[in-house]
């Protein structure tokens, strides 16, 4: 699992340059840990479908009939059934790659949602790929929920890489006045004593 979004975006990037005129389709969702409402499982779920619909040139009619049944549906319970299931009839139709970056910072109870959910579309479709990122932390659960299909790359950042990221960021701010030499000093003396933690 890595640990940074800009390495998923790449990630995607790649994935989406490879699939067009393929008949592969990409999903990916990106949690911002600043957000200050809980996502559910099923607007995490849903962002992915309609992504995927959107890259269709034909929408099948089983989908369209699942979009209309998933708008009569009565809360989020019976709207996930009916995206998880719109997301298996992608699946088993062309090749489909899912990216989700930092579920760690998804609520506990809407992970587990989730992580049952990609286990529901691997179980229909197990030509699907998955690539999820997130702390160490959450490595358990992932296995736990996707026993024997997950490959696990632990990306830990290095301290002189952190140091290095920081460095240039800093180079980089607009306000001369407000940055200098003790200041920075100050800065990375404290982070490389938080960098352990990260």
């Amino acid at each position: 699992m890595l640990t940074s979004c800009h390495d998923s975006s790449l990630v995607v990037d790649r994935l989406r340059d490879l699939a067009r005129g393929q008949n592969t389709t990409v999903g990916y969702f990106y949690f911002d840990f600043t957000a200050r409402k809980e996502l559910s499982a099923a607007d995490i779920l849903r962002s992915l479908l309609k992504q995927m619909i959107n890259e269709m040139e034909i929408v099948p009619g089983e989908i369209l009939k699942g979009l209309r049944e998933q708008r009569r549906a009565d809360g989020h319970e019976t709207e996930l059934v009916k995206i998880v299931q719109m997301l298996q009839l992608i699946a088993s139709s062309q090749r489909t790659f899912l990216c989700i970056d930092a579920l760690g910072e998804c609520g506990g109870v809407q992970r587990a949602k989730v992580l049952e959910s990609l286990k529901q579309i691997l179980d229909k479709s197990p030509g699907t790929r998955i690539f999820v990122t997130g702390g160490s932390s959450i490595g358990v659960e992932i296995e736990e929920h996707l026993s024997g299909r997950v490959a696990s790359v632990s990306a830990d950042p290095r301290k002189d890489d952190i140091i290095t990221y920081i460095r240039a960021r800093l180079a980089k701010d607009k306000t001369a006045d407000a940055m200098d030499e003790c200041l920075e000093a100050d800065i990375l003396e404290k982070t490389q004593g938080n960098i352990s933690g990260m």
